[in-house]
């Protein structure tokens, strides 16, 4: 969905109309988020945010596989596989399946880590622990009680923050904050913005850890395009991010085309990128996520430039001791409690 510019407005008269039905989402939201989620048996990460939309959550589980495999430990991701038609529980192959089958994060991920697709978490717990899983780390889902969580990471975009801090259909809130604050384990701030700060006082006040991080551009990716014009275009839950890094690095950016989260290219839309690409004499550059849901896409067009980045945290000892104190404490808690 494209989100409405009103969820970032402080004062929006479309906030304040839909502020009863907002009641009434954040009372449920908050309601489930109370109960106790079933025990994997394994430490369960979680990689989530407050809102709806996109705020760095696919690249954040990325680095924590990094760290992960540094600390000997072997993870499998758990993805509701957004986008995609298969229920699963399914193991992701890339020889097999495409965004339409199991959605366009988990394509884009099962590059670096094992990938299990499974509307159900607690049979996608199983599928991970029989690939061998030591931790399961789930790409989102901070909001839904089934599994339980050992830690919850929470990531914000430090340029857009929480927009008007309204629960959804009045604002991108997920569920009131309250409750989500309480159950958050740390919080990940993605550049130097500063609209996020408030709640980084907040979670700081409670003890809890605030880590900074920042997407790097891949070195390779920006070689390539450094003396080209570039249409750039992304279906992300933020595409000026993704234009803005591009400039940053460099690269000159003579057009961009935003679209929704997750958009379902049409074969008209990759035409008439192609053909003003071609009048201007542009490249076409996209995001990895954007480009994993366009292989195989009937009319996508030859010659499309995929911009990665890798997010790296400011203090990594800081955030690797953390991972491993919570994997610590939760293998200590399923001991003491046989």
């Amino acid at each position: 969905m494209r989100e409405p510019a009103f969820w970032y407005r402080p004062r929006s008269p479309k906030s304040h109309l839909l502020s009863p039905l907002a009641a009434l989402y954040g009372a449920i939201a908050a309601r489930r988020m109370a109960r106790k989620g079933f025990d994997a048996g394994i430490p369960v990460l979680c990689v989530g945010n407050y809102h709806v939309g996109g705020a760095g959550k696919t690249p954040t589980v990325l680095a924590l596989t990094r760290l992960l495999r540094e600390l000997g430990e072997t993870p499998v991701v758990l993805s509701r596989g957004y986008g995609g038609r298969l229920h699963g529980p399914v193991m992701v192959d890339r020889m097999r399946h495409d965004a339409s089958d199991v959605g366009d994060e988990p394509m884009m991920m099962v590059r670096d880590v094992p990938v299990a697709v499974a509307r159900d978490r607690i049979e996608g717990v199983a599928l991970a622990k029989s690939q061998g899983a030591t931790v399961i780390l789930m790409d989102d889902g901070f909001q839904n009680p089934k599994l339980m969580k050992d830690a919850a990471l929470i990531v914000i975009d430090s340029q857009r923050g929480l927009g008007n801090g309204k629960v959804f259909p009045a604002g991108p809130l997920r569920a009131p904050l309250k409750p989500q604050l309480a159950h958050t384990d740390a919080l990940v701030l993605i550049g130097d913005g500063h609209a996020a700060d408030g709640i980084a006082a907040e979670i700081a006040a409670r003890g809890k850890p605030v880590l900074r991080a920042r997407l790097k551009p891949d070195a390779a990716s920006v070689a390539q395009l450094l003396d080209k014009q570039v249409l750039a275009f992304a279906g992300i839950g933020d595409p000026e991010r993704f234009f803005r890094t591009l400039r940053a690095s460099g690269i000159e950016v003579a057009r961009t085309r935003p679209f929704a989260d997750h958009h379902a290219f049409s074969r008209d839309e990759l035409a008439a990128l192609a053909a003003d690409a071609a009048r201007e004499q542009l490249t076409l550059v996209t995001t990895e996520k954007d480009l994993a849901r366009l292989r195989g896409s009937e009319g996508a067009p030859d010659g499309i430039v995929p911009f990665a980045v890798q997010l790296e945290f400011d203090d990594q000892a800081r955030l690797k001791q953390l991972i491993g104190d919570h994997l610590y404490k939760a293998r200590e808690r399923r001991f003491s409690n046989r």
